[in-house]
């Protein structure tokens, strides 16, 4: 029970890792970003390009997914310039499409630069082995994943709820028009909030290389997870996603325990359940 335990909280860690982004740009700019999975398969190519089959250490990958991060940021701001912007003011429709087909571009230009192979990368040395707990064999590497997306929680929410740009993001998430009035730069401030949530997609990338295989389906495995956990923990809430996190870790920990052959019919039970006890999600009366 608590290696299954373990396994569920790793997944909902990782999945909260790529949430975050997610729920970042809706809470400032009410867009579900369609190429999000799309920009966490470029950060974690991106690592693998530095890093070659295995990291040399901890520190490495760190460094390598921090890499990632700032080039998909990088290409995050250029979205919002060439593509976004010019969609400020419209319906939400038509930033839907434009991400959708920024999805389609950035998975295209992959699968051109890296091919369609598939690869894997090995967790670096300190985290290929396993620890035991209560006599159970556990993965460093799920452990890693688990302090990562708890110390990135943190982090957001003392930058998003406690630091001067945070509650400038809050104000122009709340009220754009009256922080521009107010003397805010509003289309600077989205610009910094679309580039941070494309790096924290490259971050993540880079994060939860070695627990996967890499594919031009990629960024398909933990999309439909993240866009799940963000509408549980109510769209553009970063704590409610931590919280839904966790709780999908939970829920996945039950159904693998009592339903193994059938992985994923509790979450979606779930989710449907959190939906009808609270339509706007757990936290879903506030954003960020």
């Amino acid at each position: 029970m608590l290696f299954t335990f373990i396994n569920s909280l790793t997944l909902g860690m990782a999945v909260f890792l790529i949430a975050t982004g997610l729920t970042l740009i809706f809470g400032i700019m009410r867009i579900l970003n369609f190429a999000h999975g799309a920009c966490f398969m470029m950060g974690a190519y991106i690592s693998s390009t530095i890093l070659g089959d295995m990291p040399g250490s901890v520190w490495a990958l760190i460094g390598a997914a921090l890499v990632s991060g700032l080039v998909v940021g990088v290409f995050g701001l250029i979205v919002q310039h060439v593509v976004l912007a010019r969609l400020h003011g419209q319906d939400e429709h038509f930033s839907l499409i434009a991400t959708y087909a920024v999805m389609l571009v950035t998975a295209g230009a992959i699968k051109m630069v890296w091919g369609l192979e598939f690869h894997s990368v090995d967790p670096p040395p300190g985290l290929d082995g396993g620890v035991s707990i209560f006599g159970t064999f556990v993965p460093s590497f799920s452990l890693f994943i688990i302090a990562a997306g708890i110390a990135v929680f943190l982090i957001l929410d003392y930058v998003i709820h406690r630091s001067w740009g945070g509650k400038l993001a809050v104000a122009i998430a709340r009220d754009g028009w009256t922080s521009s009035l107010m003397g805010i730069n509003a289309p600077l401030g989205i610009s910094v909030v679309v580039t941070g949530s494309f790096a924290l997609a490259g971050l993540a990338g880079g994060l939860l290389l070695p627990n996967q295989t890499l594919s031009p389906v990629l960024g398909d495995t933990f999309l439909l997870l993240a866009f799940i956990t963000i509408v549980i923990g109510g769209l553009g809430n970063i704590r409610g996603a931590f919280i839904a996190a966790l709780l999908l870790a939970v829920i996945d920990g039950i159904n693998a325990w009592f339903l193994p052959g059938s992985p994923g019919t509790l979450i979606y039970l779930g989710m449907v359940t959190c939906l009808l006890l609270w339509p706007n999600g757990i936290l879903g009366e506030s954003r960020l």
